[in-house]
């Protein structure tokens, strides 16, 4: 409703006459005022793979408080004097809070959802360790943590009390980068009481410092006899690379993994204490994807594989093997028993792995794709001879051979050779 507005050119006059201001335009229509779940999806979908949301704080009032918790939400840290930062906000948060707004935990620590450090590089480990500790208590809500393994730093245990004896412990969902070194103690280790702490946990990366011929020790390890299972029902993606035998080890190998669809394990057949092929004889029968993969560091030590591993997960869809090659492939007996396997990768194809993969194909009916999971096709251009010379020559050759039974054959980006 607009209310007319008068015009009068002499108003001290006795008779002074007045008209009605006449609007060029018609009146703007009302904004409609959206819900804040709408400008949050707006917001989201805004800050996709962006820093938007750094320059929505300064619109105005309304997007700063709908944009914070957004900003929050997935915390991305390079630097330690980044986290020192972030810590010291969080405490000063926390020291303001009052309980009069009925809220269990204060802002902006319980927006936080996703904590990523694995940018940070190589750092003094007890600093870091330190402020981890102060932090993880003010983030109830942590869903995901990514920590990075290559900087050799190793959650204490007091960090993983800290992480897993906090408030809202279950809801951490996923585990990444976690830098793993066996104890060899009688008692539990820290890693596995936390563990213990994550009913709902579903992904998990556990990353050892790998095996070194002078402090290998042979001898069978033991759980304690009042050891429980592991309680993980959740648990889909499990990545444990250059552990070879620990009690952490063997506390999954025997805990059951009902959920487990996604396996990433460096083998270790012939190693005498070696868990992997029981590990994966024992967790294979739910597995849609293995992957065999040995971390290159110098020096290199790359060990077989078992030859059982169509036999121990016969769902298995995606089966990623790493060199040396196995000489064999078993399956189940009988010629009607085939294997639904779809996409096989190997390091790089030559000549005796063919005849190892040719006697399978008739059994595999449902296999679609070859990958050369390091080696890329050559760009456009090059010559005849280098097409045709080396690793690819055979993947021509291979490819060739794939297609006469529809199988494609594709490099390390996935690509086929146009």
């Amino acid at each position: 409703m607009t209310s007319t507005i008068l015009l009068r050119p002499r108003p001290y006059a006795q008779q002074s006459g007045s008209f009605a201001l006449v609007a060029l335009l018609p009146p703007p229509k009302p904004v409609p005022a959206l819900p804040s779940e709408i400008w949050t999806g707006i917001f989201e979908f805004l800050s996709a793979g962006s820093e938007a949301l750094w320059f929505l704080l300064r619109v105005c009032k309304l997007f700063k408080d709908l944009a914070l918790p957004l900003v929050y939400a997935r915390v991305q840290l390079s630097k330690i004097s980044s986290l020192h930062k972030f810590t010291a906000r969080l405490l000063s948060a926390e020291d303001g809070w009052d309980s009069i707004r009925r809220v269990p935990w204060s802002a902006p620590g319980r927006w936080v959802q996703t904590l990523d450090l694995s940018a940070i590089a190589c750092v003094d480990a007890l600093i870091l360790d330190s402020l981890l500790v102060t932090v993880f208590p003010l983030i109830p809500f942590l869903g995901k943590l990514s920590m990075n393994s290559s900087n050799r730093f190793t959650l204490s245990g007091r960090a993983m009390d800290a992480l897993g004896q906090r408030q809202g412990a279950a809801n951490l969902r996923v585990l990444e980068g976690i830098s793993y070194v066996p104890s060899g103690l009688a008692a539990e280790e820290p890693l596995t009481k936390l563990l213990r702490c994550l009913p709902n946990l579903e992904e998990l990366e556990v990353i050892g410092r790998g095996l070194d011929p002078t402090e290998m020790d042979f001898s069978a390890i033991s759980l304690p006899d009042s050891f429980l299972p592991l309680q993980l029902p959740c648990l889909r993606t499990l990545t444990i690379i250059s552990v070879y035998s620990s009690s952490l080890f063997l506390s999954l190998l025997l805990s059951p993994l009902p959920a487990l669809q996604k396996l990433t394990i460096t083998p270790s057949h012939d190693v005498p204490p070696s868990l992997s092929s029981q590990f994966i004889a024992t967790h294979g029968t739910s597995l849609r994807s293995l992957l065999l993969f040995t971390p290159k560091s110098w020096p290199t030590r790359l060990l077989p594989s078992p030859h059982s591993i169509l036999c121990t997960s016969p769902t298995l869809r995606h089966l990623s093997l790493e060199k040396p090659l196995p000489a064999q492939l078993d399956l189940p007996a009988g010629n009607a028993n085939t294997h639904p396997l779809q996409i096989l990768s190997i390091p790089r194809p030559d000549a005796e792995f063919w005849s190892v993969l040719d006697r399978l194909l008739p059994r595999l009916p449902l296999l679609c794709m070859v990958r050369a999971r390091d080696v890329r096709w050559l760009r456009k251009g090059m010559g005849l001879r280098a097409q045709e010379a080396g690793v690819q020559g055979e993947m021509r050759e291979w490819k060739r051979r794939l297609a006469r039974r529809r199988i494609r054959m594709v490099d390390a980006e996935w690509n086929e050779c146009e």
